[in-house]
């Protein structure tokens, strides 16, 4: 067979173009939900054993030196777009304050534009309505919920790709199972993997299997604050985090059955300090604080291919700094429209030799600003403390290093009048309805407001919904902003007492209402509680009955959609979890 000059570069080109893709490594991401650094035994907690945590460690390179922030979302933030979260808009962990500013690039959008298979399963927590949704920042697949906590682990409401669907068994076992199924879909390609679990986060719900393994025992360390620990708290998180553990070996037990361990990067991490106070290796603080039990993480890092097993990394690094090091690993040259806080450290992951150059790393919440250099912090208060000595912060040295502590200070005030002063004074953004490029729109009673006697199930926005709906002049609102004019279906996600239905409701939005009668009750009982290890903060949930208001057209623009009542026969009206718009 003779072949032409242009048939042997096409041939070449497309040769060239495979052999690259199926080179480029493949990327599993784990994020675990308010686990501290000390929950890992890798990092000496004799409570607990994490041998697949662990691995990723012996067989790859772990972190001493590294910062997320004092909270969920933030760091979330962080993490998929390289920058600081005050500059992306995040200033809240529920009711939109949690969401990227859509100008912002993630750390997905990067990898699919390289012909990456993207995949997220787990708690998103950066935006539920389109184009928030994961499915609109560079993921082809999502699978799990987008509020910052959930508030059933065991076969609770969940999405796919913005449909509601009903999860199967203990939710962190789901999620895995759903990421190792696209794995193996997508085993001949470069993908992508980000798993960001949601556990040890409350409400604390663990399998028998697990939470039995620690229900009974002693504690070999405790917290540095011993009468403020709860022993069974503390036993639940480490039952969770065996769990985790579990599912952990279980995609590396995937990777190795389809002969991609070698070529995968494998990344774990915590998205902030523990959720309680327990064994945190003496350090000061925990979830929401700035000093280092609040925002010292985990990283640990495999790359058979690449990564020599067993090394350890001093340079202080942070979640900013994820993207760009991950992309330069896998040789992808990313150029941002936005300045990159975060920095690459491949030398440093490939190389023998440590580079370590001082910098700062921020950590910031709600006022709070700490900053660590490579051996000192500055606490909130302005005191100085040597973290080389000192991880725990007994002993303030501000005196002794005049020089180092005005230079930090500063530091703060330009952090503030640069960064956060980039955070408007008011969230001006609304809540999007009808995005041209999805049909589902979830408008959730997280996102609302109630007015006169109704109020929410929990004073935590997420995972909550509407109740005491007692007078016709109550009602719900929300802002919003519909993106595309249109027919919309609406479901409303309801329950309602024997003897109180025959309410009549309206939703309404500008010119435009529709109504509907509540014709049959669907009194579901609080639930949740039967699960817990430990009483919880956050609401308890219930199952909720979809009623079809019928068809409504929204005109594009901002408005305020109301839901009130017409008519009220019994004693109340209903309790609302949740609106959905589905396009016509």
């Amino acid at each position: 067979m003779k072949y032409n000059f242009l048939s042997i570069l096409i041939i070449s080109l497309f040769t060239f173009v495979g052999f690259s893709q199926v080179n480029r490594p493949n990327v599993v991401i784990f994020l675990a939900d308010d686990q501290g650094w000390g929950d890992l035994s890798w990092n000496g907690n004799t409570n607990v054993t994490t041998p697949n945590i662990d691995k990723l460690a012996q067989e790859g390179a772990s972190f001493n030196n590294f910062y997320v922030q004092p909270v969920c979302s933030p760091t979330r933030a962080e993490f998929l777009t390289g920058r600081y979260a005050s500059r992306s808009g995040v200033y809240s962990t529920s009711a939109g304050g949690e969401r990227i500013d859509l100008d912002e690039s993630t750390i997905a959008d990067v990898f699919k534009k390289e012909g990456y298979k993207t995949g997220a399963f787990g708690k998103w927590h950066s935006g539920m309505q389109y184009p928030y949704h994961p499915n609109a920042r560079g993921f082809d697949e999502f699978y799990g919920f987008c509020s910052g906590h959930w508030g059933n682990y065991f076969d609770p409401m969940l999405e796919h790709n913005g449909d509601i669907v009903k999860g199967e068994g203990f939710l962190a076992d789901d999620l895995t199972s759903k990421a190792i199924r696209f794995i193996d879909q997508n085993k001949d390609a470069p993908f992508f993997v980000y798993i960001p679990f949601n556990t040890p986060h409350s409400p604390m719900q663990v399998p028998d299997k697990y939470w039995d393994k620690f229900a009974h025992g002693n504690l070999d360390l405790r917290t540095r604050e011993e009468d403020k620990e709860d022993e069974n708290f503390t036993k639940a998180a480490l039952a969770m985090t065996d769990n985790l553990d579990w599912n952990v070996g279980r995609v590396l037990s995937t990777l190795k059955r389809l002969n991609l361990e070698e070529n995968t990067i494998v990344i774990y991490f915590s998205d902030n300090g523990p959720n309680s106070f327990r064994w945190n290796g003496d350090m000061k603080g925990r979830k929401g604080s700035t000093d280092e039990g609040g925002v010292r993480s985990p990283l640990l890092v495999r790359w058979p291919e690449k990564i020599r097993g067993g090394k350890i990394i001093e340079g202080i690094s942070g979640a900013i700094d994820l993207l760009p090091t991950i992309a330069d690993l896998a040789t992808i040259e990313y150029v941002s429209d936005n300045q990159l806080d975060g920095i690459s450290f491949k030398n440093n992951l490939i190389a023998d030799i440590e580079e370590i150059d001082d910098r700062l790393i921020y950590n910031y919440w709600r006022g709070k600003l700490s900053v660590r250099n490579q051996r000192f912090r500055l606490d909130r208060d302005n005191e100085l403390f040597d973290i080389s000595v000192d991880r725990g912060q007994a002993n303030a040295i501000g005196s002794q290093y005049p020089k180092i502590k005005e230079a930090l200070v500063l530091a703060k005030k330009d952090y503030v009048n640069t960064v956060v002063r980039e955070l408007p004074e008011v969230d001006l953004r609304t809540f999007p309805l009808g995005h041209p490029d999805e049909k589902i729109t979830q408008i959730p009673a997280r996102d609302g407001t109630g007015h006169g006697n109704i109020i929410r199930s929990n004073r935590f926005p997420n995972c909550s919904f509407y109740t005491n709906w007692i007078d016709v002049n109550d009602s719900i609102t929300w802002d919003v902003e519909v993106l595309e004019s249109g027919d919309f279906e609406v479901m409303l996600y309801y329950t309602c007492p024997d003897g109180d239905e025959g309410s009549t409701i309206e939703l309404s939005m500008g010119k435009e209402a529709i109504q509907t009668k509540i014709i049959a009750s669907f009194d579901s009982p609080l639930s949740g509680m039967e699960h817990d290890r430990i009483v919880r903060m956050e609401s308890y949930v219930k199952e909720f009955r979809p009623l079809s208001m019928g068809i409504i057209h929204l005109e594009k623009g901002p408005s305020q959609l109301k839901l009130k009542a017409l008519s009220k026969p019994g004693k109340t009206v209903m309790d609302v979890r949740l609106l959905l718009f589905k396009r016509i």
